[in-house]
C-alpha cells in the first residue's frame, strides 16, 4: 500500500518509501521529468509570457542604444562644438529614457501578475495532492514541514520559473549586444576583457556545492522552528497549565540559534561567491579604463568611444552577474523541488474509482425493530446496510502485527449497533476502513450491496458520516461550523440539526446566536458544545450511516441521554453504530459487536 500522484508527478518513485520515513528531508534530487512538471504550469500562460518576453527584448534594446547615443553626444556633439546636433542627440536619449521608464513599469505590472498566477497554481496543484493523503502520511510528516514547502519552497520554484526565465532572455540578449558593441568599438580590447566570464564560471562552478548544501540545511532548519510553532500554539494551554512556558522559549531559543547559523553561513557563502567575481570585474573595469585612457592619449581611440566602451563593459557585467546568478539559482531550485517533488510523488493509499453510484432517496425503513423494503425500478435496495466479508487488514509497514483476519459482520439497515473493544483494538481501524481511508489487505465491504472501492469516495463519506470524539472545528461562526458538510442546507434545515443536537439552549444564551464566532479551534466552546455542534453537522448531512465514534464521551450522562434518544428519532430508519465506553450507551442497541482476536463477535 504505497502512498502516487494522481497530479502530474515530478520524478520517479524510487525513493518514495525514504521519503515517507525521512523526517530530516533528505529527498531525491531534481531531474528532468521535475522541470517539466514545473514547466507544466508555465505552458498555459504562454501568450503572457510572449508579451513578456517582447517588452523585456524592447526593454534591452533601448538600454543598448543609450551608451552609444552618449558617444555621439560627446564626439559629434561636445568635443565637435555642434550644439544643435548635441540638441538633437539629447532629446533622442531623452524619449528612450522616457520610453525605457514606461516600458520596465507596463513590464512589472504583467510581470507580477504572471507570478501570482502561476504561484498559486503551483501552490493550490500541491494542495489538492495532499488532500488525497491518508492519515498515515500526517502520522509521519511534521505539520510545520508540509507547510514550510507549501510556502517557502513552492515560492522558491515559482520565482525561478518566472524570474529565471527573463532574467535568462534578458540577459542573454544584453550580453550578446554588449558584446557586440564592445567587439565593435575595440576589438583588441575587447577580447582582452571576455577572459574575465571563464574565470568567473570556474569560480561559481566550485562554489556551486556548497551554496546548495547550506541552502538544503538552512530549508530545514525554518521547518524546525514552523514544525515547533504549530505544535506549541496548539498546546499552548497545556503549556501554561504544567508552568512550562520558560522551557519551551528555550526551545525557541536553541532553534533560532541553530537557524541563525545556517544563514550567517549561507549568507558567508554566498558572499564569498558573488565578492570575487565582482572584485575580478572592478579590476578588469580598471584595466580597461587605463588601457583605453591611454590609447585616447595617443590619439588612438575617440574620448567618447572609451566612455561607451566602459559603459558597455559595465553592461556586460551586468548579465554575466545575471546568468551566473542563475546558475547559483538553480542548485536553490533543486533543493526546493527535491523537497515539493517528494509530496507530490507520495501516492494515495486508495483510489476514486467512482464507477458506481447509489440510488437518490431510501428506499428502504425500519420500524418497530422490523426491516421492510419496498421495491422500485432498480430492485431492492437495503440503503445503510454494511457487509464486511473476510476483512483482513493491518497498517502500512506493520505486516506482521495484523488489526483484522478474516473478520466477517452484517449490519442491517436501519440496525442500531454497538461496537465495543479495549482501546488500540481496531474500533477506530474499523471506522477508517469503511469510510475507505485504508483498503483491507484481503476480503471486501459492502454498502447497500455495493462494493466501497466502486462508490466515489465524496459520495461514499456523505453516506457514512462519523462523529468523532476529537471534534473538527474551524475559525468562524457556529453556523458555519454546522454548514460545513453540507454548505447549501437551507436555514430551517440548520435550525432542526441544531435543536435536535441540543444545541439551541446555549445558542439562547449568545447575543449572537448562529452567528456567534468560536475562535480558533473554537476556543470558545467547551468540550461538550463542540461535540453537540458536531453532531449538528452530522445530522445536517443525512447520511445512511452514522458512526457515533465516542461522540458523547465529554457530556454527563442526561446530556447524552437526551442526544442519542434525538439521533435515534431522527435516524430511526437509518443504521447507527456507536462506539462507547459507556455500559448505559449501549443499553438501547439492537446488537453489541466486540473486537476479539482480530475478528467481529457479537456479545
Amino acid at each position: 500500500m504505497a502512498e502516487s500522484s494522481l497530479s502530474p508527478d515530478c520524478g520517479s518513485n524510487h525513493h518514495l518509501n525514504q521519503s515517507l520515513n525521512d523526517s530530516e528531508g533528505l529527498l531525491p534530487r531534481a531531474n528532468s521529468q521535475a522541470i517539466r512538471w514545473l514547466f507544466g504550469f508555465v505552458r498555459p500562460h504562454y501568450r503572457a509570457i510572449l508579451l513578456l518576453l517582447l517588452l523585456s527584448v524592447s526593454a534591452t534594446l533601448l538600454v543598448l542604444v543609450q551608451p552609444y547615443l552618449t558617444k555621439l553626444m560627446i564626439d559629434e556633439g561636445l568635443l565637435a562644438r555642434d550644439f544643435q546636433r548635441l540638441l538633437v542627440l539629447a532629446a533622442i536619449l531623452l524619449a528612450i529614457g522616457l520610453l525605457s521608464t514606461l516600458l520596465s513599469g507596463i513590464n512589472r505590472y504583467f510581470h507580477t501578475r504572471l507570478s501570482g498566477q502561476i504561484l498559486f497554481a503551483l501552490r493550490e496543484s500541491v494542495y489538492g495532492h495532499l488532500q488525497k493523503l491518508s492519515p498515515v502520511f500526517y502520522s509521519k510528516h511534521r505539520t510545520g514541514d508540509i507547510l514550510s514547502r507549501l510556502d517557502g519552497d513552492v515560492a522558491e520554484i515559482q520565482r525561478f520559473a518566472v524570474d529565471g526565465l527573463f532574467s535568462a532572455v534578458s540577459g542573454i540578449l544584453g550580453l550578446v549586444g554588449s558584446v557586440a558593441m564592445l567587439l565593435w568599438l575595440n576589438w583588441h580590447l575587447a577580447l582582452g576583457m571576455l577572459l574575465l566570464i571563464p574565470l568567473q564560471l570556474v569560480y561559481l562552478r566550485y562554489m556551486r556545492p556548497l551554496v546548495q548544501k547550506r541552502t538544503r540545511r538552512l530549508r530545514e532548519r525554518s521547518a524546525d522552528i514552523s514544525s515547533f510553532l504549530v505544535e506549541t500554539f496548539g498546546l499552548m494551554k497545556f503549556t501554561q497549565s504544567v508552568g512550562a512556558e520558560g522551557r519551551e522559549a528555550e526551545k525557541l531559543q536553541g532553534l533560532n540559534r541553530n537557524y541563525l547559523q545556517e544563514l550567517l553561513g549561507l549568507q558567508v557563502m554566498e558572499f564569498a561567491a558573488n565578492t570575487i567575481p565582482g572584485t575580478l570585474t572592478t579590476l578588469f573595469r580598471a584595466a580597461a579604463f587605463l588601457i583605453g585612457g591611454y590609447a585616447v592619449i595617443r590619439g588612438e581611440m575617440e574620448l567618447g568611444a572609451l566612455i561607451a566602451f566602459t559603459a558597455y563593459l559595465g553592461m556586460a557585467v551586468g548579465p554575466v552577474h545575471t546568468l551566473l546568478g542563475l546558475y547559483m539559482a538553480i542548485q536553490r531550485l533543486q533543493v526546493s523541488l527535491d523537497r515539493v517533488c517528494s509530496l507530490t510523488q507520495v501516492q494515495p493509499l486508495v483510489q476514486d474509482l467512482g464507477r458506481h453510484t447509489l440510488a437518490k432517496g431510501r428506499i428502504g425503513s425500519f420500524n418497530h425493530g422490523q426491516f421492510r423494503h419496498r421495491e422500485s425500478g432498480h430492485g431492492k435496495i437495503n440503503h445503510g446496510e454494511i457487509r464486511l466479508e473476510n476483512i483482513g487488514f493491518s497498517y502500512p509497514g506493520t505486516e506482521s502485527d495484523r488489526v483484522f483476519e478474516r473478520a466477517n459482520a452484517h449490519f442491517p439497515e436501519g440496525a442500531r449497533i454497538g461496537l465495543v473493544g479495549p482501546s488500540g483494538v481496531g474500533k477506530s481501524t474499523l471506522v477508517d476502513l469503511l469510510q475507505r481511508y485504508y483498503e483491507p489487505d484481503t476480503g471486501r465491504i459492502l454498502l447497500s450491496g455495493i462494493d466501497l472501492r466502486e462508490l466515489p469516495l465524496a459520495e461514499l463519506r456523505q453516506r457514512i458520516v462519523v462523529v468523532s470524539q476529537e471534534v473538527a472545528v474551524f475559525n468562524g461562526s457556529i453556523e458555519s461550523n454546522v454548514r460545513y458538510a453540507n454548505p447549501d442546507a437551507s436555514t430551517d434545515a440548520v435550525n432542526q440539526a441544531v435543536k435536535q443536537a441540543g444545541l439551541d439552549s446555549f445558542l439562547q444564551q449568545l447575543p449572537d446566536g448562529l452567528q456567534t464566532l468560536i475562535g480558533e479551534r473554537g476556543a470558545r466552546l467547551s468540550g461538550g458544545q463542540k461535540q453537540r455542534l458536531s453532531i449538528a453537522r452530522a445530522l445536517l448531512q443525512n447520511p445512511d450511516v452514522l458512526i457515533l465514534d465516542e461522540a458523547t464521551s465529554a457530556v454527563d450522562a442526561d446530556t447524552e441521554r437526551h442526544i442519542l434518544n434525538a439521533v435515534q428519532e431522527l435516524f430511526c430508519n437509518r443504521t447507527i453504530v456507536v462506539i462507547s465506553h459507556r455500559e448505559s450507551t449501549l443499553e438501547d442497541m439492537d446488537f453489541v459487536l466486540r473486537i476479539d482476536n482480530h475478528k467481529l463477535v457479537s456479545e
